[in-house]
């Protein structure tokens, strides 16, 4: 993995970090440009991964409330980042996969602390 803390990792490709964001700040997880200010902000000075070309950011799923609201893919030249925001459960599916290393506890906080979310689940995995 690219910049691993763990000398000479030739075997980890890379990482994926997944959260569960609970019970988030309706105001923002339903506001574009706030989720567009949060994925340049996570990539840019948390992460630290070189952004390719704009994300995208389109608010579908309107048939049912449940699927209804924003989603997110930012590319990043060593992966992307990917979300899905439900106003209806005021909570947020974020996946960030890499292929090289980021700190997952600061990236989980950030993420917490930007959609106001009041409970988490987070899941590293690394992958081979």
């Amino acid at each position: 993995m690219l910049n691993s803390p763990v000398p000479n990792d030739q075997e980890t490709f890379g990482q994926e970090l997944t959260l569960d964001l609970y019970d988030c700040d309706l105001a923002t997880i339903s506001s574009g440009e706030k989720i567009k200010e949060f994925v340049i902000e996570l990539c840019d000075k948390v992460i630290k991964m070189k952004r390719y070309g704009e994300p995208l950011i389109p608010h579908f799923g309107h048939e049912n409330p449940i699927t209804s609201g924003y989603s997110l893919v930012q590319l990043i030249e060593t992966s992307n980042v990917s979300a899905h925001f439900s106003e209806y459960k005021k909570a947020v599916y974020l996946n960030i996969f890499s292929c090289a290393w980021f700190d997952p506890i600061k990236a989980e906080d950030y993420c917490r602390k930007f959609f106001g979310a009041k409970s988490c689940t987070s899941h590293l995995q690394k992958r081979i």
